[in-house]
């Protein structure tokens, strides 16, 4: 059983800068692969970026690559996003989720734990 809880949403300006953290439990966290999605007032809930065991890998949708950086500290049990040139169209309930796929990236559904999510709110 893992749980997951983010911190750090808010309410920022545009081109600002915002740093969530999803904190973990449960032993199993240095194995899994890490998520972060989003879900926006009236959207599907959508896939923002994941993070491999060791932290040495991160995938990005393109909308938020070179803007956001996920990390994770196994330490901690701890993943991060920073994110980084903010835009009103970044607002959504951001989320961490868990995963342990065989092999390479994880798809949705192999996404097993989920956080219970933080609000951004991007205003223009």
């Amino acid at each position: 059983q893992v749980q997951l809880r983010e911190s750090g949403g808010g309410l920022v300006q545009a081109g600002g800068s915002l740093r969530l953290s999803c904190a973990a439990s449960g032993r199993t966290f240095s194995s899994s692969t890490m998520g972060w999605f989003r879900q926006a007032p009236g959207k599907e809930r959508e896939f923002v970026a994941a993070i491999s065991r060791s932290g040495s890998s991160g995938n990005y949708i393109d909308s938020v690559a070179g803007r956001f950086t996920i990390s994770r500290d196994n330490v901690k049990n701890t993943v991060y996003l920073q994110m980084n040139s903010l835009k009103p169209e970044d607002t959504a309930v951001y989320y961490c989720a868990a995963a342990w796929p065989k092999t390479g990236w994880p798809r949705r559904e192999e996404y097993i734990y989920w956080g219970q999510g933080t609000q951004v709110t991007v205003s223009s």
